[in-house]
């Protein structure tokens, strides 16, 4: 059955510490029941890690495997939009279909889903813009002999500032992203409503809800972070359960206000 959003956006209910709790606890839940999608989204992201660890380490361009493991996390709401299809079909008792979610973006190509992922991807590949000039406006006079062997080059006065300016800049990144997407996303495949709309929607929640909504990105950084460590492969847990996660936090936060009535109360 094809999805009828509703339109518009829904009234959005204050945020807490017990969203936040509950919400990871439904998002395991999801992932114990459809495993196998867990699987099949987060391998998706992980070999994306793989291949342009591989890129790097083959061009012999080690910096750029820094940045890349920076911005690596600003695509990985690309990915989640599978698995917020499928813990609302299994919130609404749907069948998990295999087509039908595989292509849920493909499906909603008439809507506005298409068009913030395309932003997802254009301000990740401009991180790296970014970041090439930050290497070379630090790096540019540094002798790059040892670069694809040693990483020594990071510890010299430069290589330090470097690093910092450039995390700084890329933690700035994945806040602007993060405020936009956090709930623009779930809140896109949930409804009819402009991208515009849903980013601007996003952004002002978070501003108005800042401890909460930045301790739930910080948990999600360090997760991710974490899970990056040991080749990437710690993502098959953390991409799947806070992916399911995400879309349970939407689904509580929003509530129809015809009915005054919230998802998951």
């Amino acid at each position: 059955m094809p999805d009828t959003p509703k339109p518009g956006v829904p009234a959005l209910a204050d945020v807490t510490f017990e969203h936040l709790k509950t919400a990871l606890k439904r998002g395991w839940s999801d992932v114990t029941k459809a495993p196998m999608f867990a699987l099949v989204f987060a391998g998706t992201y992980v070999l994306c890690g793989w291949i342009m660890t591989w890129i790097t380490l083959q061009t012999g361009q080690s910096y750029w495997l820094v940045f890349a493991a920076i911005g690596f996390p600003l695509i990985a709401p690309f990915f989640a939009v599978g698995l917020y299809d499928v813990s609302r079909r299994i919130e609404q008792g749907r069948p998990l279909d295999w087509p039908e979610i595989l292509s849920v973006i493909l499906r909603q190509s008439k809507r506005q889903l298409p068009s913030i992922c395309a932003i997802i991807i254009f301000m990740f590949l401009f991180w790296f813009f970014v970041a090439h000039m930050i290497f070379a406006l630090f790096m540019g006079l540094a002798t790059m002999t040892n670069v694809s062997t040693s990483f020594d080059v990071y510890l010299s006065a430069d290589g330090i500032t470097m690093l910092t300016v450039g995390t700084l800049v890329g933690a700035a990144f994945a806040s602007v992203l993060y405020m936009i997407t956090v709930l623009s996303l779930p809140l896109l495949l949930d409804r009819e409503v402009d991208f515009v709309t849903a980013m601007i929607t996003s952004f002002q929640y978070v501003q108005a809800h800042p401890i909460q909504m930045f301790a739930w990105a910080g948990f999600i950084a360090i997760f991710t972070f974490i899970s990056m460590l040991p080749g990437f492969v710690g993502l098959f847990l953390s991409l799947p359960l806070l992916g399911h996660a995400t879309w349970h936090l939407y689904d509580m936060l929003a509530y129809d206000t015809m009915s005054d009535q919230g998802s998951a109360g």
